[in-house]
């Protein structure tokens, strides 16, 4: 039975709960979930973020979301988050997307909001 879909919303630009949030999405995917990471208006900004300190033998911010594209995790950035970044998707790295759009093909995946 194909595991459930997973769908993550980051909605602030705290560089621990991206951490978590890709954390979780790689291991949804390696345990074959569709999953997503939606980062809502001025989370975009982590996009951008310089890597923070982490504890010896953590990957660092831009390693883990290296890992968690590699696993098939899906980076969806606001649109008007990227706007008001100055960022554009394809600079970033990332899907550009809506919440309007994510909403409408959450289908049954598993909304976790961090």
């Amino acid at each position: 039975m194909p595991m459930r879909g997973l769908t993550i919303l980051i909605t602030n630009p705290d560089p621990n709960r991206f951490r978590t949030a890709l954390t979780m999405a790689a291991a949804a995917a390696a345990l074959g979930a569709p999953t997503r990471v939606y980062l809502h208006e001025g989370a975009v900004t982590l996009l951008s973020a310089q890597d923070m300190r982490v504890p010896a033998g953590l990957p660092m911010l831009g390693e883990l979301r290296a890992i968690a594209i590699d696993s098939g995790v899906a980076l969806i950035a606001c649109q008007t988050g990227l706007a008001l970044a100055g960022l554009s998707a394809d600079a970033a790295g990332v899907e550009a997307g809506g919440m309007i759009d994510l909403l409408a093909t959450l289908s049954d995946d598993r909304l976790v909001t961090l």
